[in-house]
């Protein structure tokens, strides 16, 4: 690899870390806002959010400079290719913890209401596949970034209980039915933001190997 384009891709990789320590950090921030009616904290999330943003628009100006002046093959291709993929990801999870933050304005208006539901098993689950993620792309290892695909059954499992929770919820307490929907919207973004840590496991596969995996049905543990 040449000397020049060998920084460039170090360079690049640095900022994808720290952008996926961003909106890792997100993730958890959001949650807790809504659990502990935190607007502050939720205004936070959305400042960080527009920070992610930024950034995710100089890595893309990164990756597309590498494109033009060095004109990569090969795994250096693949490497920068991938990096503007899991780039796009990680904004939009980004998004999602903004999504799940402005839900806590919605939950504090009923102050005496006890949040019936658990996310942070949920929570610290997606975290997990997050940090995972990240140590494949690292470490470009492919196996673990396939054990990444088959956490994201576990996330969509989480999510059915809270909606079947929730069912029974509003079917008990109907007059409580859009505090109960607020929450279960948390679910929810959870639950996308472990498809977008899967999508992030898939282009590191690529990156590695050069296999694109989508649309193969969920990998056998």
């Amino acid at each position: 690899m040449p000397i020049h384009m060998n920084k460039e891709i170090v360079k690049l990789k640095k900022k994808i870390l720290q952008l996926c320590a961003m909106v890792e950090e997100n993730v958890r921030k959001a949650v807790d806002s809504v659990v502990n009616r935190d607007i502050d904290e939720a205004k936070l999330v959305n400042e960080q959010d527009i920070a992610v943003d930024q950034m995710e628009i100089e890595i893309e100006e990164e990756c597309l400079k590498i494109l033009a002046l060095h004109q990569p093959v090969a795994n250096d291709l693949r490497y920068v290719i991938a990096c503007l993929k899991m780039n796009n990801d990680l904004e939009r999870i980004a998004d999602l913890s903004a999504n799940i933050a402005r839900r806590t304005i919605s939950v504090a208006e009923y102050p005496n209401e006890d949040i019936p539901l658990d996310f942070y098993p949920m929570m610290d689950k997606t975290q997990a596949m997050l940090k995972k993620t990240l140590d494949a792309m690292i470490d470009m290892d492919p196996e673990l970034a396939h054990e990444v695909m088959v956490q994201d059954d576990e996330i969509d499992e989480f999510n059915r209980q809270m909606h079947l929770e929730v069912h029974r919820l509003i079917k008990d307490n109907p007059e409580k039915a859009e505090f109960f929907i607020h929450l279960l919207s948390v679910s929810k973004q959870l639950e996308r933001i472990g498809d977008y840590a899967t999508n992030i496991a898939e282009d590191v596969i690529y990156m590695v190997r050069g296999e694109i995996v989508r649309h193969q049905g969920k990998p056998e543990k």
